[in-house]
């Protein structure tokens, strides 16, 4: 990389840049069929207008650019995976979305031009900083005065019908300790009083944090949920040295427990998140 676009968050440059990255780029609609019921608030929340210049932290596969590129002037997705970002060009020329630009970069760091943007977003694209308190402040330096953030994040996994699967896959295999604190990762801000914190050493102000609740498909059926689950990067990192037949015994389990959220309509979950709202106070303008 060229010394205005360095990357430091090398793990997940590496894991983006796996089977990771891979895995979502090859499964884009999956993925966004599970986590579309997070758009429509979000972007409510972040109150587009048709005069804004929109920054996507995290884009992916560049669902959320999109779509915010359909109200907004323009719209910018940043990601540092490779994969998904070519997956979200390919996608946002098949829609004819001449606003929309996709740049590979660590955000953390990138040297975004100051005051260039109105609004900066993020779908569950924020939990994976090396550094979030830089992080935040480097985006809203990027933000004009009186810009807007707002990002959906995870609450504990406690929270979610999620936790139902991971204890039957956890009553056969060695899984994380989900109830430990993360400084990195899906749980990084599922502690509320910690985005308070985040955001306002960062220098945001009015900031929010509300509960939000939707349903997720998982699958047309529970085998195909399972399957999902089973190829999804954490789940495959966490089992690379289980038994064999324990990680059978554990998708056999994972696949019982998404019988319970079986419906003639395929399988959905109740996904708990936390909606997240703030503004770039015009006195940092300057600083």
């Amino acid at each position: 990389m060229a010394d205005d676009n360095r990357i430091v968050n090398t793990q997940q440059f590496e894991a983006w840049n796996g089977y990771e990255g891979r895995h979502w780029a090859e499964h884009q609609s999956r993925y966004d069929g599970l986590n579309d019921p997070a758009n429509a608030p979000l972007l409510a929340a972040a109150g587009l207008r048709d005069t804004d210049s929109v920054l996507d932290i995290g884009c992916g596969n560049g669902r959320l650019t999109r779509l915010a590129a359909r109200t907004a002037a323009r719209a910018v997705g940043v990601d540092l995976s490779a994969p998904m970002l070519e997956r979200a060009r390919e996608s946002a020329a098949g829609e004819h979305l001449a606003n929309v630009t996709h740049l590979q970069a660590d955000a953390q760091v990138y040297p975004f031009a100051r005051g260039s943007f109105d609004v900066a977003l993020s779908r569950f694209g924020v939990m994976f900083f090396a550094d979030p308190v830089a992080a935040f402040a480097n985006i809203g330096h990027a933000l004009r005065p009186d810009g807007r953030l707002a990002f959906v994040c995870p609450q504990p996994l406690a929270r979610l019908d999620q936790s139902e699967i991971f204890a039957a896959v956890a009553g056969h295999v060695t899984l994380p300790d989900f109830s430990e604190r993360q400084e990195t990762g899906p749980a990084a801000f599922a502690d509320p009083a910690r985005s308070r914190h985040v955001l306002s050493g960062a220098g945001f102000d009015a900031i929010t944090v509300e509960p939000l609740e939707v349903v997720q498909r998982w699958g047309a059926d529970p085998a195909d949920a399972a399957a999902f689950l089973f190829g999804w990067g954490p789940m495959r990192h966490w089992l690379r040295d289980a038994d064999p037949e324990a990680v059978t015994r554990a998708h056999r389990a994972a696949a019982e427990a998404f019988g319970a959220y079986a419906t003639p309509g395929g399988v959905h979950l109740t996904a708990r998140y936390w909606l997240v709202t703030a503004t770039w106070p015009a006195r940092n303008a300057g600083a």
